[in-house]
């Protein structure tokens, strides 16, 4: 039997090649996945661990803050060999290329003689109150070198020049880091600076969990005290709970990559064994039992399967080195992050594949046990698959979908991921179930058309296609999971943004607030502004000082035609209008007023009552119309601006850009709600890439499957396209009938997959988002020219994967074909 596996992997290589391609993806996939999982944690691990190194002990302030008394606690325990306090002040620092100071951290420097502390890459770490060393990143953003001075303000109004002594080597850090100055400096900076932590080192012979009990007995309550291990683990997870999230979205795809790949071996291990009916026909008229017929398309399977996935490992671990080294060129706030391999990185995608693909066998090596005999001694027959699905599948499908349709609508209903993920796993393998039944029907009625008009090319491929309702259910269903999660993904990340979308709308109506303190604005600020690259619109508003209901308050107003273009929030515009007053929900608790009511506001000898409106999301406490605002202050003088920004904007250059603006102002104030929506665009935007290039991923492996089940459509029906081609059918005709055919399941795939990931994507997003925004509800979005690329798409590969079996079937000849009939 080994001779005959080895003729026969021989013999069939080229048609096991589109198996391996499935396979080498499937696997390849999974290892990038895991690979770069495995990179990412272990260079944290030892960048975290690093900065941490001969920390046995460590208090942390997790729902209390550190006293002078517990620090002075910590220094008398009789354990410890060394204590530091992790203090941090928070100042402004003036960057010679900025023109306003911006906050920096900046941290108090201990004793590194037991645990370890920051190190520079150039120059030396401070010594005197009035030098600090910046990180080395920071320093060259801002083009400062070592000797020159910096101004460093407190928030309340002090200042100090500092002289940067060194440069703080950064390039292993997580996230930004601090600049540093002496323990003293920062005691001067800010007095009650916060204490992030308490480090203790262990004399000898005491271990990590000794020292955390002896702290924990003198330190205050609410505060925690974790062993030096333990809070590296604390640290980490911090900054790897997104790696873990990523890791799992990458496993999922890759899982669906493997599924698909099942779905194609299984098809390409049918075609084998049905070209080869005769020949184990022959094993078993020589002597070869049922077991060993079995047992040798196993062994072929666990070969192609073992081979494919080390090739799939290999191209894993290609593509990690180089996603790797591609994440070293960009500033994404982590330490550059080595190649590391592990035993489950390559072993487990390695079984993983190889099991995915004896499983994929293991129903056409019981069909090959079925073969009798006699059959090598009959003429040869073209090989013919059950056409239809049995009853007991058709009803488990039916359960499945009505099921999986109940916790779909429950997990929308009641907000829950699970139920409703759930749901449509449960509801898709029903879909699969009763494929036989739906796909058949579908493409009768999209074939209608091309039936009537594409003559009998298109008329047989239509019948053809719904000849053998299990085979074209199986070559469908492979593109339809593809075809599927695409959509799904499109719609749900489409959905999800349009509901952050009308969420921040509400919260934050305008995108940048500027606003001048206790002086006005110059003449050419608005002109500024308009020349900053992503800002599209400029309003100027002005605010007086009035009484309401008896108090003290600033109020502001904006011109009512302009409002609209820098409000997102239509209605909330459309309710601005002279005789109305915005008022926001706490000023109104305040005041006491309620919707609709009248309030009186006074400014000098001027009165105006206004009909209250209450304002949602971030804007001032008291806003109306510039012509309202005109009849109580005149005079009142434009302090500030509401500024509108392109949604495809850097969000944090924009808003660097106009803190930096109108040098003349000396306290610019920026806020709103752009740098959030720039930063979640962001991640959607990411998000949509790499779910469609990952899934893309499936869609490939799905069409090879399209590819090799046309084949076997081929090799079934050989002497029937013979017959066709001495009947009178083109070579052309021919290849165009399997096209159509091709053509008509793609269409179903697309069709149907759009249809499901529309239903998936919306209960998705109404199970994930549903009362997460302020009010509750949830917006559902159809991107329709990604549907439409996505059917495109589809149907395009759909033809491509017909042009070799269209080819292969024309070839042949059709006395060749029919000489033993």
């Amino acid at each position: 039997m080994r001779r005959s596996l080895l003729s026969s992997l021989r013999a069939h290589l080229g048609r096991l090649v589109a198996a391996c391609l499935a396979i080498v993806l499937g696997v390849g996939f999974g290892s990038l996945a895991m690979i770069v999982h495995s990179s990412a944690s272990h260079g944290i691990d030892q960048t975290i661990g690093a900065q941490y190194k001969g920390v046995d002990a460590v208090v942390y302030p997790e729902s209390a803050s550190i006293s002078p008394a517990d620090i002075a606690a910590a220094h008398r325990l009789g354990q410890a060999s060394s204590v530091i306090t992790l203090t941090t002040a928070y100042m402004n620092v003036a960057f010679p290329d900025l023109v306003r100071p911006v906050g920096t951290e900046i941290d108090a420097l201990y004793d590194t003689s037991v645990i370890a502390g920051p190190g520079t890459s150039s120059g030396r770490l401070p010594t005197a109150t009035n030098e600090i060393a910046l990180p080395a990143r920071l320093a060259a953003k801002h083009k400062v070198r070592i000797g020159d001075q910096l101004r460093i303000d407190s928030y309340d109004g002090k200042s100090w020049t500092l002289r940067v002594v060194g440069l703080v080597d950064d390039t292993n850090s997580v996230g930004t880091a601090s600049a540093v100055a002496t323990a003293a400096a920062v005691k001067i900076f800010a007095p009650d600076a916060f204490i992030r932590g308490i480090g203790i080192a262990a004399k000898p012979g005491v271990t990590q969990l000794q020292l955390a009990d002896a702290a924990r007995g003198v330190v205050s309550d609410g505060l925690q005290v974790y062993t030096g291990k333990e809070f590296v683990q604390h640290e980490i997870e911090g900054y790897t709970h997104g790696i873990d999230v990523l890791g799992g979205v990458f496993g999922m795809f890759a899982l669906i990559a493997l599924f698909v790949a099942c779905l194609v071996i299984g098809n390409t291990f049918t075609i084998v064994i049905a070209q080869r009916t005769r020949e184990m026909a022959l094993l078993r008229c020589v002597g070869a039992s049922r077991r060993q017929v079995f047992t040798s398309v196993l062994a072929e399977a666990a070969v192609v399967g073992l081979a494919a996935s080390a090739i799939g490992v290999v191209f894993g671990v290609a593509l990690s080195a180089l996603a790797l080294t591609l994440s070293r060129e960009f500033d994404w706030g982590i330490p550059p992050v080595p190649l590391h391999l592990d035993v489950a990185s390559v072993f487990v995608p390695l079984l993983l594949g190889t099991v995915a693909t004896l499983i994929a066998a293991v129903v056409p090596a019981r069909r090959a046990t079925k073969v009798a005999p006699l059959a090598a001694l009959r003429p040869e027959t073209a090989p013919a698959a059950a056409s239809r699905a049995g009853v007991l599948r058709l009803l488990a499908g039916f359960l499945l979908l009505a099921g999986g349709g109940v916790l779909l609508v429950a997990g929308a209903a009641m907000h829950q991921v699970i139920i409703g993920a759930a749901g449509g796993a449960i509801s898709f393998l029903g879909i699969l179930a009763v494929g036989a039944l739906l796909v058949p029907a579908l493409i009768r009625l999209i074939g209608a058309l091309p039936a009537r008009s594409g003559g009998v090319p298109a008329r047989i491929a239509v019948a053809n296609a719904i000849r053998n309702p299990k085979r074209t259910a199986a070559t469908t269903s492979a593109l339809l999971i593809g075809v599927t999660l695409i959509s799904l993904t499109c719609v749900g990340i489409a959905s999800v943004q349009k509901t952050f979308d009308v969420s921040m709308n509400g919260q934050y109506p305008v995108d940048l607030v500027v606003t001048a303190y206790k002086e006005k604005m110059p003449a050419t600020a608005e002109q500024q502004l308009r020349d900053i690259k992503g800002i599209t619109q400029v309003v100027p508003v002005s605010s007086a000082d009035v009484k309401a209901g008896g108090q003290d308050m600033t109020i502001t107003g904006i011109d009512q035609d302009k409002a609209g273009s820098v409000i997102h929030n239509a209605a909330l515009a459309g309710q601005l209008k002279q005789g109305t007053a915005l008022v926001a929900y706490h000023t109104m608790e305040a005041l006491k007023l309620t919707e609709g009511s009248q309030l009186t506001l006074v400014s000098g000898q001027h009165k105006l009552s206004l009909t209250v409106r209450m304002s949602v999301g971030h804007l001032d406490p008291i806003t109306i119309t510039s012509a309202d605002l005109a009849k109580l202050a005149p005079n009142a003088a434009t302090t500030g601006y509401w500024l509108a920004a392109d949604p495809k904007a850097d969000g944090p250059n924009v808003i660097d850009a106009v803190q930096q603006s109108i040098p003349t102002v000396k306290d610019l104030g920026v806020e709103g709600g752009l740098a959030e929506r720039s930063t979640y665009t962001k991640i959607f935007d990411v998000l949509l890439i790499v779910g469609i290039g990952l899934l893309g991923v499936s869609v490939l492996i799905a069409l090879v499957g399209v590819g090799n089940t046309l084949s076997l459509s081929v090799l079934e029906r050989t002497r029937e396209n013979a017959l066709l081609r001495a009947m009178g059918l083109s070579r052309r005709q021919l290849r165009r009938m399997l096209a159509v055919e091709s053509l008509l399941m793609a269409l179903v795939a697309a069709g149907l997959g759009i249809v499901l990931g529309l239903v998936y994507g919306w209960t998705g997003t109404s199970a994930l988002m549903g009362g997460q925004t302020v009010t509750g509800g949830v917006e559902y979005a159809v991107p329709g020219k990604l549907l439409i690329a996505i059917a495109a798409v589809a149907t395009v590969a759909g033809l491509l994967a017909s042009v070799l079996p269209a080819r292969r079937a024309a070839k042949v000849a059709p006395a060749g074909a029919l000489a033993t009939e």
